[in-house]
């Protein structure tokens, strides 16, 4: 059996497992359709859970849902059990938070618009140059005037103000093209038809909220609920991408850890590079090289290991490699690709072994507790202790229901932001680039006299200091907001870089 410190994966010529605290190097999980990765992606997520680490991961195809239940003494995973010396075996569900940018099959998922910033949106919106020029001139003048981008109104709100006044904005901000503002807000439409908007808004998530640990010590499993978001393959992306920018800028310097804060897992990984710009992969390079030091380790899952660029390739030190089918000259290629990417082993023909796996069967190479990668080894993957399957809704519905964190996000919050102060602004007469962004503050009303009963008094007069108090935090939130406007900083991959909580 393997070191009890270590996540056991599945065993070989001996056992093959995981070191936490080497599970921020990354890693990757790649096979074709049908050949065991969504199981291997079970046993690594319970691996962390039962180590105290938080997950984060999509289930695209719904089945990853009954991690929270336990799975069945079925006689092919006992089996497999015994012939790999897994002595502990057992069947236990592990805990989970369900999350859906719906918020039809989990609590709602939101960032608001100053978060994504400019560069995420126009990979979401797929802008030309020119659109993109637009977009962030767009964002350069709400930072300038204070005006909170925070939803979908509020962006249009901003185009809309940067179309009308072209001709003012030309000496400071450059040439806006009212073609490009237009072709910007066809996009927003059709975004908003696939239920995009749903994303963007308020209360934002927290990312502390997908780091939390139970009573026990078990690492919380947050399963975003995919299936639906499947359908608009550049939101999925765009939103993943977003959550690991905002990770890397929001965390702080841990350097190696005993084990991760966060383990992240990418399924689908092609799709965060199919048609991204050259810009945007090398800032993508850039985060996935430098997150590691915040303590968060990033696992791509795909079909192929030519769908990962290869200066990021060269950053996963934790591998499981499945069948690939070599028919096509591409598919060789992958092949040998794939073969090399392995420490090799004079005892594998890795390039032949790769196309002759069986389901369950694994290629997989481990970084030592040197962090050096592992002789390849052919592995029997071990069986999850959780169920095989989705969950039912009334599981999913139990699950909600035990949730510590449902009720924050369930509600949306709708503050006064950029498209409330246009529309002020606008009803004032005073709609000009430079008009300034503060509300007026109205006098407070004189106290009335009143002969009513003491509780009475006592109670009207918390009443009033409850409204005082909250008229001053939306006064405090609306004077933050104008100040942040003139000096926000935005982060690697161009949003708003948030103040560590």
């Amino acid at each position: 059996m393997a070191d009890d410190n270590g996540i056991f994966i599945g065993k070989g010529e001996g056992p093959v497992q995981l070191l936490p605290h080497l599970g921020n190097r990354h890693g990757l999980v790649a096979g074709a359709t049908g050949t065991g990765k969504t199981v291997t992606l079970q046993v690594l997520a319970e691996g962390f859970s039962a180590k105290g680490v938080p997950v984060f991961m999509a289930d695209v195809k719904g089945d990853l849902s009954g991690i929270c239940q336990a799975g069945e003494n079925k006689p092919k995973l006992v089996e497999r059990a015994q012939a790999i010396g897994l002595t502990d075996y057992r069947n236990e569900g592990f805990p989970v938070e369900f999350w859906d940018i719906y918020g039809e099959k989990g609590h709602p998922v939101r960032g608001t618009v100053s978060d994504m910033g400019p560069l995420l949106l126009s990979r979401l919106l797929d802008l030309n140059d020119t659109q993109e020029g637009v977009l962030n001139i767009a964002f350069k003048l709400a930072d300038d005037q204070g005006l909170l981008l925070i939803d979908f109104k509020d962006l249009r709100a901003i185009l809309d103000f940067v179309g009308e006044h072209a001709a003012e904005l030309k000496t400071e901000y450059g040439n806006i093209s009212a073609t490009s503002v237009g072709a910007i807000q066809r996009d927003l439409l059709v975004l908003e038809q696939q239920g995009a908007e749903k994303f963007l808004g308020e209360p934002a998530l927290e990312l502390a909220d997908l780091m939390r640990a139970t009573a026990d010590g078990r690492g919380i499993i947050n399963i975003l609920c995919a299936d639906k978001l499947m359908q608009n393959p550049r939101l999925y992306a765009t939103f993943l991408l977003w959550l690991l920018s905002e990770l890397f800028e929001e965390l702080p310097e841990v350097g190696d850890p005993e084990k991760p804060k966060l383990v992240f897992f990418f399924d689908e990984a092609h799709l965060l590079f199919d048609g991204a710009p050259d810009s945007l992969v090398q800032k993508v390079e850039q985060v996935v090289r430098l997150i590691r030091s915040k303590g968060v380790g990033v696992y791509f899952i795909t079909q192929n290991p030519l769908d990962v660029p290869d200066k990021i390739l060269g950053q996963l030190g934790n591998r499981v490699q499945h069948a690939l089918r070599a028919f096509t000259p591409r598919d060789q290629k992958a092949v040998r690709a794939a073969a090399e990417t392995f420490r090799e082993n004079p005892k594998i023909d890795t390039a032949t072994a790769i196309t002759e796996l069986a389901v369950g069967e694994a290629l997989a190479s481990m970084l030592d507790d040197k962090g050096i990668p592992t002789p390849v080894d052919r592995i029997l993957v071990r069986p999850p202790s959780s169920r095989l399957g989705p969950a039912d809704e009334a599981e999913r519905t139990k699950a909600a229901a035990a949730s510590a964190v449902g009720l924050k996000y369930n509600q949306v919050v709708d503050r006064e932001s950029a498209y409330e102060m246009l529309k002020k602004r606008a009803a004032g007469g005073a709609a000009g680039p430079g008009a300034s962004s503060e509300a007026p503050v109205p006098e407070p009303e004189a106290p009335q006299k009143s002969g009513a009963a003491t509780g009475a008094v006592v109670a009207g007069a918390m009443g009033g200091l409850l409204a005082i108090a909250g008229a001053f935090l939306k006064s405090a939130a609306r004077s933050v907001g104008t100040q942040l406007g003139h000096q926000i900083t935005r982060g690697m991959l161009g949003g708003r870089a948030r103040t560590r909580r």
